[in-house]
Parts: C-alpha cells; structure tokens; sequence
C-alpha cells in the first residue's frame, strides 16, 4: 500500500478505532482487500468478493468480522 490516503478504484481506505485493524481499503478490480494492522504488518487479501468488504465496512467489530469472514478464508501475501 503506498501512497496517500486516497481513494482507489472508487474505495478509499478506511480507519477506524480498532484494537486489530489499522486500516483497509479495497479494490474492485483486482478483487483484493488490503489490511494494515495495529503491528504495521500489511497483507492483501486475495479474490475477495466485492460482498466481503461491504459487509466488512458495514459490521461493528471489523476484527470480529475480519476473524470469522477473512482470516484463513482467502490467499493472502504479507507485503513488506
């Protein structure tokens, strides 16, 4: 993830107080989720249906979320 907090293909990353999810943004073209966590580890979520990340942005806990829905769900690559 580089760059300026800006949007991306029509999503921009999103922050919010989370005790697991720094930030995250989506792009729909590639089907990918990028994840910043609150160790600064960053990972892109690999074909993640565009249904994933609105439910994503729409649910309350994004860790819980990210937990049941995400993790081991999909490939992913740890970027450095």
């Amino acid at each position: 993830m580089r760059g300026a907090e800006t949007p991306l293909c029509g999503t921009g990353r999103s922050n919010m107080p989370s005790s697991v999810i720094r930030s995250y943004r989506y792009d729909p073209q590639q089907k990918r989720l990028e994840l910043v966590f609150v160790s600064g580890r960053r990972y892109r979520y690999h074909d993640v249906p565009e249904e994933t990340y609105s439910a994503m942005s729409r649910a309350f806990s994004k860790g819980e979320f990210f937990n049941a829905h995400i993790r081991n769900q999909f490939r992913h690559t740890r970027e450095s």
